[in-house]
């Protein structure tokens, strides 16, 4: 049997996302993985890879909550809206760390906002870095982010570092970009590291370098820990094996389902007394 399961790696500074998963089938020798959200090549962190069967929770991942250790310079702005990027304006206004911890605040809950040129968000087929690195600007429609929480955590080596919490789809370079607008000096990220993605963090991750073929791998059902678990009868396991919907006795909602050997089925939903497969995770035979 293929192994299966969710590795959380510590993604390291540099490397691409896709090139994390690249070293990841090499170290386990099997073909089928995938991660769970993209981080630039600059940003560190969090980073859940999907193996084997696991590769169909992958997607389901993209709609949990982020968090993220930021760090930025004030007095710039850049094309790329981090220090990786060209710089299309200075200032020479200074602000000191009151001004801007007061200003964070202004930028806590539901709010627009417009995806960067340099994301790989896709316009009539081609991604915006694509287009952005030929010197092509288009217009990106803005969308709905909430910002849950943002903490000021100092200025030091010129570098002012914020820890936030945040919706699915927001950029955190934008974010820095829109502050240094409020504050009007400007202000580019230079470093960002994801600490939480859904219920996974940094205590939850391994190195990549460290991986090989005895690197255990968290069971996928682990994704969902917070729901309730329904194990079901041999029978109803049967049915729900090809695709059936069964009846239960059990609360509305989404819940982890098991068979009565333990092994788990699906990710179910519950709906009036009757169970369906929101998506299976069984070996098929």
């Amino acid at each position: 049997m293929s192994r299966s399961g969710i590795l959380v790696i510590d993604k390291p500074e540099g490397l691409t996302s896709q090139g994390v998963v690249s070293r990841v089938r090499r170290a386990l020798g099997m073909k089928r993985v995938g991660h769970g959200g993209t981080l630039d090549p600059m940003a560190t962190g969090v980073l859940p890879v999907f193996v084997g069967r696991a590769t169909r929770a992958s997607g389901m991942l993209l709609d949990a909550d982020k968090s993220y250790r930021a760090g930025f310079v004030t007095g710039i702005r850049t094309d790329t809206q981090d220090t990786t990027g060209e710089i299309i304006e200075r200032s020479e206004k200074s602000v000191d760390s009151t001004e801007v911890s007061a200003i964070l605040q202004r930028f806590v809950g539901k709010q627009q906002q417009t995806p960067p040129m340099y994301s790989a968000i896709k316009v009539d087929g081609k991604k915006l870095y694509e287009l952005a690195r030929k010197g092509v600007e288009v217009e990106r429609k803005s969308r709905e982010i909430e910002i849950f929480s943002i903490e000021y955590l100092g200025f030091e080596n010129n570098i002012h570092t914020i820890d936030v919490h945040c919706s699915k789809g927001t950029y955190i370079r934008t974010l820095i970009d829109d502050i240094g607008r409020a504050l009007g000096c400007g202000a580019a990220m230079c470093a960002l590291r994801r600490t939480k993605t859904g219920r996974f963090s940094l205590d939850d991750a391994v190195l990549h370098e460290k991986l090989n073929q005895n690197t255990p791998l968290l069971p996928v059902d682990s994704l969902w820990s917070e729901l309730p678990a329904l194990t079901v009868s041999a029978e109803a396991e049967t049915r729900v094996r090809v695709g059936a919907s069964v009846r239960v006795n059990a609360p509305d909602g989404d819940c982890r389902v098991y068979a009565p050997s333990g092994d788990f089925l699906m990710l179910g939903r519950v709906d009036g007394g009757t169970l369906v497969t929101v998506k299976n995770f069984f070996e098929v035979d």
